[in-house]
C-alpha cells in the first residue's frame, strides 16, 4: 500500500471517528436537552401542583373561618334568644295578672262608709300593693298616658273627643292603664284622644 493510500483510510477512519463522535455528541446533547425538557416539565408540573395544592390550602382556610364566623354568630343569636327567654318567661302569667290588678284597682276606688268594709278594704289594698311588688320584680311598668302625645306604640285610641284643655293629638282620658315589661309593651293603654 501506499502512504497516500495509507493516509487516506487513516482519514477515512478519523472522519468516521469524528463523525461517529459527531453524532454521539449531538445524541449525547438531544439526551441532555430532551432530560432537561424533562426535568423542567416536571418542575412546572411540581410548580403548578403546588400553585394548585397552595389554592386549595388557601380555599380550605377560608372556609373554616366563614364556618368559625357562622358558629359565633349561630352562638350569639341563640344566647341572645336564650336571654329573652327567660327574661320574658313570666310575661304569660303577668298578661294574665294584669286584670287582677285592674279589679283590685276597682275596688279601691269604692268609698267604703262602714268599719267592716274598710277593714275589708284594707286587706284588698295590702293584696294589691303585694301584686304591684310582684309586677316591678319583674321590671313591670304601668304607660303614663293622660297629658301624653298619642303614641300607637303604647296607646290605643277608643274615643277621639274635643277638648279645650289639651291639644289635639294629646291624651285626655285613660279608660284602661297600659304596662310594659322591659321596655316591651304587654298591654297597651286604652285611651281618648284630643280632636
Amino acid at each position: 500500500m501506499t502512504a497516500d493510500h495509507q493516509n487516506g483510510h487513516e482519514q477515512d477512519d478519523v472522519l468516521e471517528e469524528k463523525s461517529v463522535d459527531s453524532a454521539q455528541t449531538e445524541e449525547n446533547e438531544s439526551t441532555e436537552s430532551n432530560e432537561d425538557e424533562v426535568l423542567n416539565a416536571e418542575i412546572v408540573e411540581e410548580s403548578s401542583e403546588g400553585t394548585d395544592l397552595q389554592k386549595e390550602i388557601e380555599a380550605l382556610k377560608a372556609s373554616e373561618l366563614r364556618i368559625r364566623a357562622d358558629f359565633d354568630n349561630f352562638r350569639r343569636r341563640t344566647n341572645e334568644e336564650n336571654a329573652k327567654r327567660v327574661k320574658f318567661a313570666s310575661q304569660s302569667v303577668i298578661e294574665k295578672l294584669i286584670p287582677l290588678i285592674d279589679n283590685f284597682e276597682r275596688a279601691l276606688q269604692v268609698n267604703a262608709t262602714s268599719e267592716d268594709a274598710k277593714q275589708i278594704q284594707s286587706g284588698v289594698d295590702m293584696i294589691h300593693r303585694q301584686l304591684l311588688d310582684v309586677l316591678n320584680a319583674e321590671q313591670v311598668e304601668v304607660i303614663e298616658a293622660v297629658g301624653q302625645p298619642f303614641d300607637p306604640n303604647f296607646h290605643q285610641a277608643v274615643m277621639q273627643e274635643p277638648s279645650d284643655e289639651f291639644e289635639s293629638g294629646i291624651v285626655t282620658m285613660e279608660l284602661q292603664k297600659g304596662y310594659t315589661m322591659h321596655g316591651r309593651v304587654i298591654r297597651p293603654s286604652m285611651v281618648k284622644v284630643a280632636e
